[in-house]
C-alpha cells in the first residue's frame, strides 16, 4: 500500500510577500513621520526621490590572486655591457645591462620626440641615433633594439 504523504505548507508567492512587506514599511514609516520633526521628513523624502542604482545581472568576476614573485630576469640580461662610442653619446659610457640600455635609448627617442606622429612603431633617426641605426633615418622598434644590441660589448 501507498503511504500518505505528509501535508505540505503553501507558500506565499514572492510578489504577495513583496507587496505585504511594502505595505508594512509604509505603516512603520507613516507612524516614524508623525513623530520625527518636519525637517528629518524633508530630508527622507529627499532621498527617496533619488534614482536608485541598477543592480548589474552579473557580479563581476574578480580574478584570484596569485602569491607569485616579481619575475627573475635571465642572467644575460643582468649583465653590465659596456656601449661603444655612439652609443655613448646617448646612454653614457658606464657598463650597464641590456634593459637599462633599452630604457635610456627610449627616454631619448622621447625626450627628443623621434616617435613618428603617424605610425608609433617607427622612430625618427637624428644624428646621433643615424649613426646607431647603420645610416638608415627610420627604423621600427623592434629593428631599433637589434641594432641598438650590436653596440654593446
Amino acid at each position: 500500500m501507498l503511504a500518505k504523504r505528509p501535508a505540505t505548507k503553501k507558500v506565499a508567492p514572492k510578489k504577495a510577500v513583496k507587496k505585504v512587506a511594502k505595505k508594512v514599511t509604509k505603516k512603520v514609516a507613516k507612524k516614524a513621520a508623525k513623530k520625527a520633526p518636519a525637517k528629518k521628513v524633508a530630508k527622507k523624502k529627499a532621498a527617496k526621490k533619488k534614482p536608485a542604482k541598477k543592480a548589474s545581472k552579473k557580479p563581476a568576476k574578480k580574478k584570484p590572486e596569485k602569491n607569485r614573485a616579481k619575475r627573475k630576469l635571465p642572467e644575460a640580461f643582468k649583465r653590465p655591457l659596456t656601449p661603444s662610442r655612439d652609443l655613448a653619446a646617448i646612454v653614457g659610457s658606464s657598463p650597464l645591462p641590456r634593459t637599462e640600455v633599452t630604457k635610456k635609448v627610449w627616454d631619448y627617442i622621447k625626450k627628443h620626440g623621434l616617435q613618428d606622429s603617424q605610425n608609433r612603431r617607427m622612430i625618427n633617426a637624428d644624428e646621433k641615433l643615424r649613426v646607431i641605426f647603420g645610416g638608415k633615418s627610420q627604423v621600427n622598434m623592434f629593428e631599433m633594439t637589434k641594432l641598438v644590441n650590436k653596440h654593446l660589448s
